[in-house]
């Protein structure tokens, strides 16, 4: 977005907060006597508002409030006729805004969002607010796209504010037992890490739906609903869910559950940008010989495989695969054929191979199975298979709040698990996947006066200079094209 013309102290508030708290502690009156046992003066409490307030916003906000210990003092949706009517009915003083940058420009004392919208419209809203010096809670993925991932995450360096993305898996105690398997070198060297899910589970692969403005509901702002991607009529059967399957608007099952589930190996495994990236599609055949594929979408299926170098936690170069619609991997020997792999009915999962055995796992925001270590000489360790969790999806909003009010570079700061400067880099290897995918359905009339895919290739990828080194024509994918006012 395009940066305000007058600058806002970003930190203003944020020192009042603390000046005030450090002014009160010279106070004789116990603050219990002030307001209770619990009580936050209004003076400690953050001002949040949502941006997205439906849906996943709902439960964002919600847990961002902190049980009512913070303020929400704004809430910003397109259709608050819908699931978002329950975030007004939790927070009836909060005030009602269709566009976020209206609310942003007219709420001052604004200290933080959430960002819960469809994928397309993560970039400029978070961009809008860091801007004004907004600290900024995203939901998975952080962005539609590499570069905007890129910018946003230099852009909260320089803004010096508190982020996090909503990968709330990353936040799951369970994770340390993964990391600690990894560390003490359970599985010596590990060369391969399977993923795959049952995603998509909303309608996708098939051609994009016609338009009816007549269907429009009279409570969506439509325009805004659209954000950066083109104007069209309104279209039914996009808002408020199935927009996933759909380049300008969603990210497909990588953006949704593979930001849960790549988190595990590319945290536990220090892993950095991939070096390539090839990937296969599947298609419906609507006759012999000729796919039909959809290019504005993303397909029913595919299979894509990413290679990184090594690293300090694994001694030799990796392979990681990724497959989704439903296909996964083969059911390893070590593992009895009786228990499931990854998650329940092996449906989604993880599996990290090494020389002596392998780690299959699930743990993102919603998966009951626990880690399991597998060794090659019968040895098994298992997580506990039941754990109760205090604080809803392991505090992952609760701690960026916390951090938000200890401020930016603080050790709350510090130990958020995915802070811009952990999930920029974890999300352009999500979506390096949807650039390989897109790639492949590049097609042009060949000399024969037939088509051909010319995109079909391993990928070569720099990462420090974000761009592919050997088909210039998928660099098109690495960002997008903006409606006016709604530019990165």
């Amino acid at each position: 977005m395009e940066k305000p013309k007058k600058s806002i102290d970003q930190h203003s508030r944020r020192n009042f907060i603390k000046n005030a708290a450090l002014a009160s502690s010279a106070l004789i009156v116990p603050r219990h006597v002030l307001g209770g046992v619990g009580f936050t003066a209004p003076s400690d409490q953050l001002n949040i508002a949502a941006i997205g307030a439906g849906g996943k916003g709902a439960s964002d906000i919600k847990n961002a409030s902190v049980n009512g210990r913070e303020r929400v003092v704004a809430l910003c949706d397109v259709d608050f006729s819908g699931s978002a009517s329950q975030s007004v009915k939790n927070f009836p003083n909060a005030k009602l805004y269709a566009d976020f940058r209206e609310m942003l420009e007219k709420e001052k004392d604004i200290d933080a969002v959430t960002i819960s919208t469809p994928d397309h419209v993560h970039g400029p809203a978070a961009a809008f607010a860091m801007e004004r010096g907004k600290h900024v809670y995203v939901q998975k993925p952080m962005t539609h796209n590499i570069r905007e991932a890129r910018l946003l995450t230099q852009m909260a360096r320089e803004q010096k504010v508190v982020t996090q993305m909503g990968n709330q898996g990353g936040s799951n105690p369970l994770l340390n037992l993964v990391q600690q398997w990894i560390d003490s070198d359970k599985l010596g060297k590990i060369s391969k890490v399977e993923i795959w899910t049952n995603r998509p589970v909303w309608p996708q692969g098939n051609a994009f739906p016609q338009p009816d403005p007549s269907k429009k509901p009279d409570d969506l702002a439509w325009d805004l609903w659209l954000g950066p991607s083109p104007k069209i009529p309104y279209t039914p059967n996009l808002h408020p869910f199935n927009w996933r399957g759909w380049w300008d608007y969603g990210t497909g099952a990588l953006g949704d559950v593979g930001c849960h589930l790549v988190d595990i190996p590319y945290r536990t495994l220090g892993l950095h940008y991939p070096k390539s990236a090839e990937c296969s599609v599947g298609a419906v055949y609507t006759k012999m010989w000729t796919p039909d594929y959809h290019p504005e979408g993303c397909p029913a299926s595919s299979f894509i495989s990413l290679k990184f170098d090594a690293t300090e936690k694994s001694k030799s170069p990796i392979e990681m695969t990724w497959s989704d619609g439903g296909i996964r991997p083969a059911h390893p020997d070590i593992i009895p054929a009786d228990h499931d792999i990854g998650g329940t009915d092996s449906a989604n999962g993880v599996l990290i191979i090494g020389e002596k055995g392998i780690i299959s796992t699930n743990i993102n925001d919603s998966s009951p199975l626990m880690p399991k270590l597998y060794l090659n000489d019968g040895t098994t360790e298992f997580g506990p298979q039941t754990e109760d969790f205090p604080e809803p999806e392991y505090g992952h909003q609760r701690k960026w709040v916390d951090a938000c009010k200890a401020g930016f570079g603080s050790k709350e700061h510090n130990e958020l698990t995915s802070s811009f400067d952990y999930a920029g880099p974890m999300t352009e290897t999500v979506l390096m996947g949807n650039l390989a995918i897109r790639s492949y359905m590049l097609r042009r009339e060949n000399s024969n006066g037939g088509m051909e895919y010319f995109g079909r290739k391993k990928l070569l990828w720099d990462g420090d200079n974000m761009q592919i080194t050997n088909l210039e024509e998928a660099n098109q994918y690495v960002g997008r094209t903006y409606r006016d006012g709604w530019k990165v």
